[in-house]
């Protein structure tokens, strides 16, 4: 028997998966959910971090789980039910930057304030 590494696949999920989805729906859902997220810009620069391959890998996985948590909106409080639905997503998205805090980098806050300033909650895609 093997012992299995924290950011082992089987364990954490399938990151490629994950990282699709977060690309694909999280401007979508920052909009809906900007006004009730104080932390908008630390959020969009762990975005972008979250996507940069010179982050480490664990650092990509923690992000990228996330921000799919974020972005998908059936969870432990689903996000349509209005005052509390990103309540929980909120925590998460906290916890997660505060531990990575480290690994966002000027380049990715710089990121964020060019893509918040195109947009209040990121570019439109198309």
């Amino acid at each position: 028997m093997t012992a299995r590494h924290f950011d082992d696949p089987e364990i954490i999920g399938p990151e490629a998966g994950r990282e699709n989805r977060v690309r694909r729906d999280f401007f979508r859902v920052l909009r809906k959910a900007a006004a009730r997220i104080p932390f908008v810009d630390e959020l969009v620069a762990a975005y972008f971090c979250a996507l940069d391959p010179a982050t480490p890998t664990r650092v990509r996985a923690s992000l990228l789980a996330a921000l799919a948590y974020f972005v998908v909106p059936f969870d432990l409080v689903p996000d349509f039910l209005i005052g509390l639905g990103f309540t929980d997503d909120v925590g998460v998205l906290a916890a997660t930057i505060a531990m990575v805090r480290a690994h966002i980098t000027d380049r990715h806050r710089e990121a964020a304030k060019a893509a918040l300033a195109d947009d209040p909650a990121g570019p439109r895609k198309g």
